[in-house]
Parts: structure tokens; sequence; C-alpha cells
């Protein structure tokens, strides 16, 4: 079986040149999450048990399908100006925005 080096050297090309950037939006976004937003959703986006039982939420997971299902706009709604017991953001848009794209990644 022959395999045709220049559509394989290609294919590995254009897969490999969009892996860099979706991993630098994502190292941003787990950053910024790890530090504004892990302590009441946990590093895994489950829920910190311990917050759980402070607020009585169990709405702290957002590593949901149902989460990445709802539009970008609602999630960035909610990221900017918090909801029930969560307060609003002091985040950058461009924060939000990474904080959103590394939320979305926890479900999958």
């Amino acid at each position: 079986m022959k395999i045709k080096l220049v559509p394989v050297i290609i294919g590995l090309w254009i897969g490999a040149s969009w892996i860099p950037a979706v991993f630098a939006a994502d190292a941003g976004g787990k950053a910024v999450f790890d530090k504004s937003c892990a302590g009441c959703h946990g590093a895994d986006g489950k829920g910190n048990p311990g917050m759980a039982k402070v607020f009585g939420e169990k709405a702290l997971n957002i590593a949901t399908k149902e989460t990445t299902q709802k539009p970008d706009e609602q999630l960035l709604k909610v990221i900017a100006e918090g909801a029930g017991k969560m307060p609003a953001s002091k985040l950058s848009k461009d924060e939000q925005k990474q904080v959103l794209s590394y939320v979305k990644s926890l479900a999958k």
C-alpha cells in the first residue's frame, strides 16, 4: 500500500497550525479560571463541595453539557454580571472570553 506523502504532509500541517492557538486560549482561560472561578466552581468545574455547603448551590458544577449548550452571549453575561449568589466579575472582556472558552472545554 502506497501512501501519497504530499496530502498527508499538508493535512498534518493544516491540523497542526491551529493547535497552538487552541492551547494558548485554553491556557489563558485556565489561568484566569484558576485564579477567579475555581474557588467556587472547583479546579475541574464540577463545583467545590465546601462552597456548595456554604451557598447551598448545586449549580456550582459548570462542567456539563447543559452549560456548553447555552449561547455564548448568555454565558458571557453570567460571567460579567454574576447570577444568583455569584458576584459580577472584575475580568476584562478578553479574560471573560478566555474563561468561557476554558469552561466549554471542561464538559468535553
